[in-house]
């Protein structure tokens, strides 16, 4: 499945609706990919719900250094990729975060992601969180 930024902080933080949801599909899944778009994110994400910014920055570094989670590094050719897609979605309202999730998923033939994110059902994915 893909990780992505809401389910990260779902993931993470007990105080969370669908946290032990979270927890529960991530012990699971044989398959654990996100980005560094979306740990980027999930760092912007967590400081704006005031999270101690301590606690964030420990789990964004143990997280990317994860064997059991892929993290793969947006380049110049994914970002365009990914940019490329929301030219060809203007009537949608993702974020390049979400474009470059999109593109992965295709890529790897992921159909899943661990978010609460609606803009992942509308492009074709399922939706693990609500």
């Amino acid at each position: 499945m893909l990780l992505d930024t809401s389910g990260l902080l779902c993931l993470m933080h007990e105080a969370e609706a669908s946290h032990k949801q979270a927890v529960s599909l991530y012990r699971t899944s044989h398959q654990r990919l996100t980005t560094s778009y979306v740990l980027t994110e999930y760092v912007a994400l967590a400081t704006t719900r005031r999270l101690p910014r301590r606690t964030v920055l420990a789990f964004t570094e143990a997280f990317s250094n994860d064997p059991a989670v892929e993290v793969i590094w947006v380049n110049e050719a994914l970002h365009r990729e990914a940019v490329s897609l929301l030219l060809r979605r203007q009537d949608k309202t993702y974020s390049l975060c979400d474009a470059v999730s999109f593109v992965l998923m295709r890529r790897y033939g992921i159909t899943e992601a661990l978010t609460t994110d609606h803009h992942f059902e509308q492009e074709g994915f399922r939706r693990l969180l609500t």
